[in-house]
């Protein structure tokens, strides 16, 4: 746990505990964009994260999802994003809001 408190997370981006109670492997850390909260897939997570934790907890944000789930997760929204971002610059060169908002979660 203190290791934990001494990996520092980068600007911009905010570590959560993914896995599910009983799974083998316990929780894992993994740092991701603030801005991947505001995605559409990513709040269904934060939704279902209420629903089980409710929002007072002692401690990181933990996800109640299997690792390989988030995994999942994090691969679509990258794709997503990387699409967007990709047909974003070629339709609109002038104008970067896909690009300033949207980090991919390697970033971190």
């Amino acid at each position: 746990m203190q290791d934990e408190k001494k990996m520092k997370v980068k600007k911009g981006c905010v570590a959560v505990h993914v896995g599910l109670e009983g799974e083998d492997g316990g929780f894992q850390r993994f740092v991701i964009p603030i801005s991947c909260l505001y995605h559409p897939l990513f709040k269904r997570l934060l939704d279902k994260t209420y629903e089980v934790y409710g929002y007072h907890s002692n401690g990181p944000l933990t996800l109640p999802c299997s690792v390989d789930d988030f995994l999942h997760l994090r691969w679509r929204i990258q794709r997503e994003t990387s699409s967007s971002s990709h047909h974003h610059q070629h339709n609109n060169s002038n104008h970067q809001c896909h690009r300033s908002s949207s980090f991919p979660f390697s970033s971190c």
